[in-house]
């Protein structure tokens, strides 16, 4: 018991001096510039949603012109303001902006003309942009 008592005493000793060297050795280093540590932030809950969301609406902007919608930029105008409201990260916003072209580009790839099929495809879809846009802020409150 007694060599355990004077290796915590010896080591209670130490341990200033120690800490007294770290400082004056970190003093030496100060024309070194340190770089801050990255603080990374966790996707919101409702991220899932929030890409699938902004593929639809990348979907929608393609097939609805190509079906004589006449909306113009409406649907890419929604994913502006979507973007808008929501203030994400750059790279968040990169992904959003991803998902959206991936939709785009996907009915782009599938659909030339407005078959019946384009327009089943453009039904489903608004329907399911209407849940999402109305499951987010319900359920996570945005």
């Amino acid at each position: 018991m007694r060599l355990l008592k004077t290796t915590l005493f010896l080591i209670f000793i130490a341990m200033p001096h120690s800490l007294l060297a770290q400082t004056a050795q970190e003093e030496t280093l100060t024309d070194k510039t340190v770089e801050a540590p990255k603080i990374t932030t966790l996707p919101p809950a409702y991220e899932n949603q929030m890409l699938r969301l902004s593929e639809v609406l990348g979907a929608l902007h393609y097939i609805r012109e190509l079906c004589g919608a006449n909306e113009g930029q409406k649907w890419r105008d929604e994913m502006q303001k979507m973007l808008k409201h929501e203030q994400p990260s750059e790279e968040r916003r990169a992904l959003l902006i991803a998902n959206f072209n991936h939709g785009f580009r996907g009915f782009q790839e599938t659909y030339r003309e407005c078959t019946n099929s384009a327009i089943e495809a453009n039904d489903r879809y608004i329907i399911e942009g209407i849940k999402l846009s109305g499951e987010i802020p319900s359920r996570y409150g945005r």
